[in-house]
């Protein structure tokens, strides 16, 4: 056990310190991996959402619009249906 890597600090070999921290840091980075492939996908659903809302209100807008000029249509046939 002449190695550096063998020699003891209290107990604790810096073997097993530098096992530690690489296994750390190596959780580390598939957490902040993780955070911002979902941050990412998250971004992604909103504006898949704000695009459909925007075409849900436009649809919308049209379907009013229909519904108005229907009613003017039945409006036009009972006046005429009260003329006679």
């Amino acid at each position: 056990m002449t190695t550096f890597e063998h020699k003891e600090l209290k107990g604790i070999t810096i073997k097993n310190i530098m096992v530690t921290i690489i296994s750390t840091a190596s959780i580390v980075m598939s957490v902040m991996t993780t955070y911002f492939e979902l941050k990412g996908d998250i971004r992604d659903v909103k504006l898949t959402q704000d695009a459909q809302n925007r075409v849900n209100e436009i649809r919308l807008k049209i379907i009013e619009g229909q519904v108005a000029l229907l009613q003017r249509e039945v409006d036009q046939i009972k006046n005429k249906k009260n003329e006679h």
